[in-house]
């Protein structure tokens, strides 16, 4: 099921060329603002704007996936602690925002969103091998 409004089921967003894996319930994505580096992103593969909106089962194997990654980004960017953010107000379509915080970061005790910055758009390729990473840590 998708809406044809949502910038989400429409692929307007993310960026294809950010795609990382296709887990079972989501799709993952690398964010395009790395100025956090490893933030990513996990959209459900159908349209749902409220966690009360998906059965049970699908709630524990949504956690199961943003487990899945939230582990691996650790691991890719030795992360201090993760950051979980599931929000929907600019864009109301189920989607998850993992996001790794170093111990380098100068205000990691802050939100991400809260910090100001200018995004940090990696090029193709340094977005690549990024990808790349995350994706290898997927292979079993």
């Amino acid at each position: 099921m998708t809406d044809p409004t949502c910038k989400a089921c429409s692929a307007d967003w993310p960026d294809k060329d950010r795609f990382i894996a296709d887990l079972s319930l989501t799709r993952v994505y690398l964010h395009e603002d790395q100025f956090f580096p490893g933030w990513t992103v996990l959209f459900l593969k159908r349209h749902a704007t409220e966690l009360f909106e998906l059965t049970k089962d699908e709630r524990a194997q949504l956690i199961e996936d943003v487990s899945l990654i939230a582990k691996i980004l650790a691991q890719v960017y030795g992360a201090k602690k993760m950051n979980y953010e599931l929000l929907g107000n600019q864009l109301p379509h189920i989607h998850w925002h993992v996001i790794p915080r170093l111990a380098t970061e100068q205000a990691s005790l802050e939100p991400v969103w809260r910090i100001e910055h200018e995004p940090l758009r990696l090029t193709p390729l340094d977005s690549q091998t990024q990808i790349q990473l995350i994706q290898k840590q997927l292979q079993p």
